[in-house]
């Protein structure tokens, strides 16, 4: 049986990457794997810029959704990925390479996950976390001015200019055709908890 293949989105700061580092933990060993849309932004160079001329990294074009779909296809026919690590334009840090292995259960993360058009199709179960915009800015805030050490103002400019129009265009849509839609204000452990149980189901299905 090929990977059932599972495609988890909602806007920047809707607390995605925790939820998914929690569903992670929760799952049997070599059970699931992860596909971050993280490591498929172009380089700065290719980014489109505003009428300020500073670089929109949240528009659709920003990411290489191509190569993201051509991955995955890979990964559904039981092959492994190797990936350069995208690491924010930080001249500081030297990029990683990340082993993806295909396996029984494979999440696809980011806020175009469910995108692609051909990806969508191939997608068995699509996943939005939702979070209101206000918990959303706040956790964009804590992320990239503090945790990446990014210029407060900057991050201010592009949560107004860039993010918010963007996911009102691009992103809120997904949310009414979601298979599963979990809010996460505060929490999500309910809904982590029929995730993870499903998702276990599937996974035992595959290993057999």
């Amino acid at each position: 049986m090929k990977p059932y293949l599972v495609g988890i989105t909602g806007g920047s700061g809707s607390g995605k990457t925790t939820f998914i580092n929690a569903l992670l933990a929760s799952m049997p060993v070599n059970s699931v794997s992860l596909l971050s849309q993280d490591n498929y932004y172009k380089s700065i160079d290719q980014q489109t810029k505003d009428e300020n001329r500073i670089e929109n990294f949240d528009i659709p074009s920003s990411l290489d959704l191509d190569k993201f779909y051509s991955d995955v296809v890979r990964l559904r026919e039981g092959h492994d990925l190797q990936l350069k690590e995208y690491t924010f334009n930080r001249s500081d840090v030297v990029p990683k390479m990340i082993h993806i292995p295909s396996a029984p259960v494979i999440l696809l993360e980011g806020i175009y996950a469910l995108h692609h058009p051909e990806l969508n199709d191939l997608i068995d179960l699509k996943v939005y976390i939702d979070a209101d915009e206000h918990h959303r800015r706040q956790r964009r805030i804590q992320r990239d001015a503090v945790e990446r050490g990014y210029d407060q103002d900057d991050v201010l400019y592009r949560l107004s200019q860039h993010h918010q129009p963007a996911f009102e265009q691009y992103i809120l849509p997904h949310r009414s055709k979601a298979d599963l839609v979990i809010p996460n204000n505060h929490h999500f452990e309910k809904g982590l908890e029929m995730l993870g149980h499903f998702l276990k189901s599937k996974a035992q299905e595959r290993m057999l």
